[in-house]
């Protein structure tokens, strides 16, 4: 039996896309089509535009902690001739901003427990400011074991809370070809992706990846309500390290909806349709510690 050699492997597996310190991301979904209760059909673009900054608070070989803050812009852009018969879509002045903790801890030589959260504010700031806007959040932690360096799995679970409780659970599945150069992964219910390694710089990804939003605004009754969102992103992103610091990433693919929340008075008639997206990322500048 050949032998494990994991004594000096982190979670991840050789090829797969590099740790990003600073994201700038840019996604659009044109087509979206929505009604109100009496007037007429009109076309939207959905787009929003994505920032966040890992900060490394505590790093020592057996633990780490990082923080990253994170700000999205979002809005739904009228693409109709006529009169807008939604005037509070096109109003919207939709805004995201909260925080990211991770941390990791080596249990062993082989096995790890990551653990994470997301808490943010997320809502219309047309007619509310932020501070009336309520505190959404995301914790999770997952047991992750390396089974050889081809191949790690794990498992855990996810809270989450915005208008309801949910627990869902985690599965996690990396894993490597003999030959290195492709490998799938699998981190359940997020992520599912088959990658391809083009060169060492090169990464083809066919993947599908669920988006979750929220958002607290009003409906026509001027009452508080919810715009929330979970689509499936599935398609084909294409990831190139520019420099050794610098990377970009490009999607495109079909946005499929899953799940559309809307407030009194709108009517979805197409929330399916394409996608795309192009982010910017710098790498850490600074090594790990072994």
């Amino acid at each position: 039996m050949k032998p494990c050699r994991c004594q000096d492997l982190k979670p991840g597996l050789t090829g797969m896309a590099p740790s990003k310190w600073i994201t700038i991301k840019h996604s659009m979904a044109p087509g979206k089509v929505y009604r109100s209760i009496d007037g007429p059909s009109k076309k939207y673009t959905q787009e929003d535009c994505y920032i966040r900054a890992w900060i490394p608070v505590f790093h020592k070989s057996n633990f780490a902690l990082v923080v990253g803050p994170h700000y999205r812009t979002e809005q739904l852009e009228l693409k109709s001739y006529g009169e807008n018969p939604i005037n509070q879509l096109s109003g919207w002045r939709l805004r995201s901003m909260g925080v990211d903790i991770k941390s990791f801890i080596k249990l062993d030589s082989t096995s790890y427990l990551v653990a994470g959260s997301n808490i943010n504010k997320s809502g219309n700031l047309t007619n509310y400011s932020d501070q009336n806007v309520p505190l959404n959040y995301t914790l999770m932690s997952a047991f992750i074991k390396k089974k050889s360096d081809r191949k790690e799995i794990g498992f855990g679970i996810m809270v989450s809370k915005s208008q309801n409780l949910r627990i869902l659970p985690i599965l996690v599945f990396n894993y490597n070809n003999p030959s290195g150069k492709s490998g799938i992964e699998i981190m359940l219910p997020k992520k599912v992706a088959y990658r391809y390694n083009l060169s060492p710089k090169d990464i083809l990804y066919f993947r599908s990846e669920a988006v979750s939003k929220n958002y607290y605004t009003y409906g026509a009754d001027k009452q508080g309500a919810l715009f929330r969102l979970i689509d499936l992103d599935t398609g084909v992103q294409y990831d190139r390290q520019i420099n050794k610091l610098i990377g970009v990433e490009l999607f495109a693919g079909y946005r499929k909806n899953i799940s559309n929340t809307l407030p009194l008075g709108i009517i979805p008639v197409r929330t399916s349709g394409l996608a795309a997206s192009l982010e910017i990322y710098i790498k850490p500048p600074f090594k790990s510690k072994k």
